[in-house]
């Protein structure tokens, strides 16, 4: 089972067509076969079935697909690992955030952590929580800015967040029959959002939006309520484009963490270090996590 035939098999997931990958890989759609065949050979189980023109996923392909993905994400991370001491300033370093901090957080922090180490290779994976740290779980990425992480993830530093109700100035809004505009789903935010519903008591009307700087725009527009990261509308709460609604037990404690693996790598070590320095990092700084203090406080 190598790493080859688990790469293409993972394309013919990916894209639904032993085409499609070859097209994708580079490679002819009989090399992409072959190597579909071989695989089933040594798993000894079908792992696709013919959906109209293009191939669906058996049970057993779904098993294998999930871990397939973990072992890619397990030898990408073993090179980078290998690496480790050796050139931190040049290796990668594969981030993922949630979209609220990817929107109102990373670019700032990407930009001061590039002005010092150019030679880092960066990619940046931006989407719901689930999705995310989906992501980290199966290895395919090293570090995430999001909420509070899930088992077998460690969380190296945090940063004050809360999430606060908003609307377009006007008349006070009631919470209670108010349209709320919310999040799509897999968000944290959504999430929040439901479970402040129930704190209050209340069913309003909902409008699902996507994307939070749909939400924020939709707000300004006085299309409804919302309850987002401050972070998130800052600015807008600062001109008077938007205004805080009181609510019961609003705002929520939402702290940011960055998260990692058991294992970072030498170059996620250097990230995290500049993300809890004040000194680089301005007022978009973390602070370390008590439980790790293999990163030196800063200030």
């Amino acid at each position: 089972m190598t790493p080859v035939r688990l790469r293409t098999f993972l394309a013919v997931v990916d894209s639904g067509s032993a085409r499609a990958a070859a097209q994708r890989l580079s490679v002819t759609e009989s090399a992409v076969s072959a190597s579909l065949a071989a695989l089933r050979r040594e798993v000894g189980v079908v792992l696709f079935e013919r959906d109209g023109r293009g191939l669906r996923l058996t049970e057993s392909g779904e098993v294998l697909a999930g871990y397939a993905r973990r072992i890619l994400g397990l030898v990408d991370e073993g090179v980078a690992a290998t690496r480790r001491g050796v050139a931190a300033e040049r290796g990668r370093l594969r981030i993922g955030a949630v979209t609220t901090a990817g929107e109102s957080l990373i670019p700032g922090l990407l930009a001061s952590f590039r002005r010092r180490y150019p030679e880092v290779e960066l990619t940046l994976d931006v989407g719901v929580r689930d999705q995310i740290f989906a992501l980290l779980s199966d290895h395919r990425l090293d570090v995430v800015i999001g909420g509070r992480p899930g088992p077998g993830m460690v969380t190296r530093a945090t940063r004050a967040n809360s999430l606060v109700v908003v609307a377009a100035p006007g008349p006070e809004s009631d919470l209670a029959t108010a349209t709320w505009l919310l999040r799509e789903a897999g968000s944290g935010t959504r999430e929040a959002t439901f479970a402040l519903h129930q704190t209050l008591q209340i069913q309003p009307p909902l409008l699902t939006l996507g994307s939070v700087g749909a939400v924020v725009s939709s707000a300004v527009l006085g299309l409804g309520v919302t309850l987002v990261s401050a972070d998130a509308v800052e600015q807008l709460l600062n001109s008077g484009a938007l205004h805080q609604l009181p609510a019961q037990g609003i705002p929520l404690r939402r702290p940011w963490h960055a998260v990692t693996s058991a294992a970072p790598t030498a170059t996620t070590e250097l990230f995290l270090a500049h993300l809890t320095d004040p000194r680089h990092a301005g007022r978009l700084a973390f602070r370390v996590a008590r439980a790790h203090p293999g990163l030196r406080p800063h200030g």
